[in-house]
């Protein structure tokens, strides 16, 4: 049988597969979701971690949201990868739009209901996520200008990774019915870097791997720049990562960690720089979301853990 005329949720787990991996984005969102509030409760002297019940439905609301950002990319990106992409599932008609649409809608009616009922503070939190997505998904109402300064077209979309952080520490902070510290401010820019060193890491491409109508920073850079770009990138998050740490009051080792862990993902950014090939590529993205995920861990989750089996 044609995938494309296949159940609904056999072409669900397709997508999935190929767009938005669950089991990876969810290790993913949930470690950033309990690092957030980790962090949080540490910088405000608070013993132990949230109650579970708030943590998983706090997980929920990342995950569903980061996978909300994924819809409307697709609604976004309808024209670029219908004319150059059409291997994506979406443009080759595994997935319809107005299906994700729906899906989408299913989504939001019950996040709504969800905090609502559970975690009513953090309504206003997801009122300014689901804001600032909207505009995303409209461009700012200035697209084709955006498309023609790509960086600022992705340093206002990244804008959204640290107000999921803000959304994820509010289940600390807020529902606690406190201020938040002000050296979450460090955690948030780190957060902001971090979704700049994914997003130049997972779009790196030798020459021969380039295509035609789709952004690389490799192409629009030369490999080069791209890749002392992206060093620079790691080294200055590194820099406000430490200084994350410091009012957190972490000691020597998680300096030690956070320094081991952007020299090793810099050492890859080099190997590719050296030898360009889809192999090497793909190390500087996997690179990348090594650094993301340690550096995360260093900050909240790590110290936490510690402090929660000591």
């Amino acid at each position: 049988m044609n995938e494309n005329n296949q159940h609904i949720l056999k072409r669900l787990w397709i997508y999935q597969k190929e767009r938005f991996p669950l089991f990876v984005n969810l290790i993913a969102v949930t470690t950033f979701t309990f690092s957030a509030i980790s962090y949080s409760r540490i910088c405000r002297g608070e013993d132990g971690f949230v109650d579970l019940g708030t943590f998983l439905i706090g997980c929920f609301a990342t995950f569903t949201l980061f996978f909300l950002v994924r819809v409307f990319d697709e609604f976004k990106d309808r024209e670029d990868d219908l004319k150059y992409r059409s291997y994506l599932p979406v443009p080759r008609g595994l997935i319809k739009l107005s299906e994700l649409r729906n899906l989408g809608i299913i989504i939001g009616i019950t996040q709504i209901a969800v905090i609502a009922y559970f975690q009513l503070p953090m309504l206003w939190l997801y009122a300014l996520v689901i804001v600032y997505l909207c505009l995303m998904g409209v461009e700012f109402f200035v697209g084709d200008w955006l498309k023609e300064h790509q960086i600022l077209y992705i340093t206002s979309h990244m804008i959204i990774i640290p107000l999921l952080d803000i959304y994820s520490s509010g289940l600390d902070w807020l529902l606690a019915g406190a201020k938040p510290h002000w050296g979450l401010a460090f955690f948030f820019v780190v957060s902001y870097m971090n979704g700049l060193i994914g997003e130049f890491g997972r779009k790196m491409k030798s020459t021969e791997d380039e295509e035609e109508g789709v952004t690389s920073y490799t192409g629009m850079w030369g490999i080069s720049k791209a890749v002392y770009i992206w060093v620079a990138c790691i080294f200055f998050t590194m820099l406000v990562a430490s200084l994350a740490a410091y009012f957190a009051g972490y000691g020597l080792i998680t300096f030690s960690v956070l320094f081991t862990l952007g020299l090793i993902a810099s050492l890859a950014g080099f190997k590719f720089k050296a030898k360009p090939s889809k192999k090497s590529a793909k190390l500087v993205e996997a690179a990348s979301g090594i650094w993301i995920i340690g550096m995360y861990l260093s900050l909240g989750g790590i110290p936490m853990i510690i402090d929660l089996i000591g």
